[in-house]
């Protein structure tokens, strides 16, 4: 292993190399060994993060490397984490800087350098992401339960899943008064129907889908596993809008201070990044809207290929919805790490300093992200 790596230890997660730190058995404690015998399971946290990419759920020669995370930094590259704490901060490597420090002989060859190239241009690390862009690259995962979200969040989701859950009871029962929390248990409810009448239901939702009573289970499968990708991607952009109408607000401010608004370059930036999110936020915004038409209009004449045609518009999305909802909530994360504990309005020249080292930087690549996605299809 090589003596020396440029680390760079930073809690806005710039991963810009500030230092050079011996690779110590502290530094590297993350990456240390694993036993042949010993199953690495993701964290809850980081199967539920748009942001964090577990490398345990990958296949890799360096089984050490499998200990550590992918991770998007302030200017949404993606870098290695070896550590993570509130003392020192996030200590991260480039991919290209994986070969010193293994030791690697053959630096652009290795095959888990290539595996790590791909992984880190990825537009986001959320699950249904890397479902597509997994398959795309042909890497395998070996345990599909790591690319589920965590029992937690199924939870916590249940506020959004009334929209989808509701024209399913409705069409089974006869009404969507029957409460379900989460998506496991509209499941369950189908395997064992307590009711007469909604075994008949069910019966006629098999012959509507044009699939036999048996196929259901899995259709409820499928069916609560695409609609639990909305209800994840709309809970993330409820969070993240708010906070970009936060940092839109220093605009004005800028604008009004005199030292600021005689700096034509960072005028400039302003002037391009204000419409820029705007846009941004009114495209994707547009685009749940037209997700919620569609999943309304789906139980209207309900088929199995009305289905699979609404399956696959949503799965469609999942990377380019994902890599801009990752993109916004690095940004706005790292905004409030920097000034969360500061007051409103206040430290205005370190806000600007910030927006221009590092809040203007990739917000183009979000945008071309937005503009990337396919045309929205009707579903007949």
């Amino acid at each position: 292993m090589a003596a020396n790596v440029a680390i760079a230890q930073s809690d806005d997660m710039s991963a810009q190399p500030q230092a050079q730190a011996t690779a110590s058995e502290e530094s590297s404690a993350p990456l240390r060994a694993v036993k042949a015998e010993e199953k690495l399971i993701a964290s809850a946290e980081d199967r539920d993060s748009l942001t964090v990419l577990p490398l345990c759920i990958v296949p890799l020669e360096t089984r050490s490397l499998q200990r550590g995370r992918l991770v998007k930094n302030v200017h949404l590259t993606g870098v290695m984490e070896f550590f993570k704490d509130e003392v020192a901060g996030s200590g991260q490597l480039y991919p290209d800087q994986l070969p010193e420090h293994f030791g690697w002989e053959d630096n652009s060859l290795h095959p888990d350098l290539v595996t790590i190239r791909q992984l880190a241009g990825l537009n986001s690390f959320d699950i249904y992401s890397l479902r597509v862009e997994l398959r795309k690259l042909g890497i395998n995962v070996d345990n599909e339960d790591q690319l589920k979200l965590s029992d937690k969040k199924n939870k916590e989701l249940g506020g959004y899943m009334t929209n989808f859950t509701a024209p399913l009871m409705k069409q089974v029962y006869g009404s969507a008064e029957n409460r379900v929390d989460d998506f496991d248990q509209l499941v369950g409810m189908f395997y064992s129907p307590n009711k007469d009448d909604a075994l008949r239901n069910l019966r006629l939702l098999a012959e509507k889908l044009d699939i036999k009573l048996e196929e259901v289970p899995r259709f409820l499968e499928d069916y609560a596993d695409i609609f639990l990708s909305l209800a994840y991607f709309k809970e993330q952009l409820d969070t993240i809008v708010p906070r970009v109408m936060e940092f839109l607000e220093y605009i004005p401010l800028f604008r009004k201070n005199h030292q600021l608004r005689n700096d034509r370059q960072f005028m400039t930036a302003c002037d391009i990044m204000e419409p820029r999110l705007n846009n941004i936020i009114t495209s994707i915004t547009g685009r749940f809207e037209d997700f919620d038409q569609h999943s309304a209009n789906l139980w209207e004449n309900i088929t199995a290929e009305r289905f699979r045609q609404v399956r696959k518009l949503i799965k469609s999305y999942h990377s380019t919805v994902g890599g801009v909802l990752c993109g916004l909530h690095v940004k706005m994360n790292a905004w409030q790490e920097r000034f969360g504990e500061v007051q409103d309005g206040a430290a205005i020249m370190r806000r600007s300093e910030f927006l221009m080292s590092d809040m203007r930087q990739g917000l183009q690549k979000i945008e071309e992200i937005e503009q990337s996605a396919p045309q929205l299809a009707n579903v007949d």
